[in-house]
């Protein structure tokens, strides 16, 4: 595996993907068999986590071997030094197998609640799978002649079985931006009103067809706030499969500063100063976005600048 840059935003890395070996029928073949292996078992979206969820929780990873899945219903995730590791979605059983849950401490979360206290790299195979399911669950038939797919290359393909047909199709992400805007020592935060009473976060909004990143951060924030921008530079990614996003983060430094709110996009927006950010600390009325969030990477970075 190549080396990698500095350390990104949570859920990523974590796995050597091995794309090369994923069309070699025998390599294949012998990793489904190793006792190193490993499968990551999902069920309705949900990861297998053993642990207490609020204490350090891990992800229980599960021998091959347990519940006897059909080669072809995996989808190799990779390697790294402990083994392979394959996704398996239980999502067609009515109750995850009791075989899976031997105890009160293991069970089946929401990835999002509990993402942020478990080990990034545990965190980040998880979110992976959970992308990788949602992807399967929704492609089930061919987007173009409407006959049943089949899983190839590991799971990485799902192809048209209609022979005339034979489409391939790819995993997909929707890119998404999400900006801090600022204009030096104020930023620009949002709230939807699902949110949990008192979060702010940074604004952000899918990319269109036919436009660049920068286009689509400005466009997002002059919808929703009437703010225009003088500069948009680019951050980093996060994949935020919840259910199959990829974040592409910036810092915008504002052109205009009177704001107007979309409130068939956002409850609220408003400048806050840096000064305030720094000494706040979070209750009922203002809190920072989730720690595993790069609308959070995104703020504490520019407030430690």
């Amino acid at each position: 595996m190549p080396d990698q840059p500095k350390p990104g935003n949570f859920y990523t890395g974590g796995l050597d993907r091995v794309s090369h070996l994923r069309k070699d029928p025998d390599w294949l073949a012998e990793r489904r068999a190793h006792p190193t292996s490993r499968f990551i078992p999902l069920w309705r979206g949900q990861n297998l986590i053993i642990g207490p969820e609020t204490d350090a929780p891990r992800a229980q990873f599960v021998p091959l071997q347990t519940l006897g899945i059909p080669d072809t219903e995996l989808t190799l995730l990779g390697t790294d030094d402990q083994g392979a590791y394959f996704a398996y979605d239980l999502s067609h059983l009515d109750e995850p197998p009791a075989a899976l849950i031997p105890d009160p401490q293991t069970q089946f979360l929401d990835l999002r609640r509990v993402g942020p206290l478990m080990p990034r790299g545990e965190a980040s195979m998880l979110a992976y799978a959970r992308g990788m399911a949602y992807w399967h669950q929704r492609h089930r038939f061919c987007g173009v002649c409407g006959h049943p797919t089949r899983a190839d290359e590991a799971g990485h393909v799902l192809r048209c079985t209609n022979e005339a047909c034979a489409t391939p199709h790819f995993p997909r992400t929707d890119p998404a931006v999400i900006m801090l805007v600022h204009d030096c020592d104020r930023c620009l935060l949002g709230r939807q009103k699902v949110w949990a009473p008192g979060m702010y976060s940074t604004l952000a909004g899918f990319v269109e067809p036919g436009e660049s990143l920068e286009e689509a951060v400005a466009r997002e924030v002059y919808e929703e706030t009437r703010v225009t921008l003088d500069s948009v530079t680019y951050h980093s990614s996060q994949p935020w499969p919840f259910p199959a996003s990829l974040m592409l983060g910036f810092h915008a430094r504002a052109k205009t500063t009177d704001v107007t709110v979309d409130l068939s996009e956002l409850e609220d927006a408003r400048w806050y100063e840096k000064s305030w950010l720094l000494s706040h600390v979070d209750d009922e009325t203002f809190r920072l976005p989730r720690k595993d969030s790069i609308a959070r990477r995104l703020m504490e970075d520019w407030l430690g600048r």
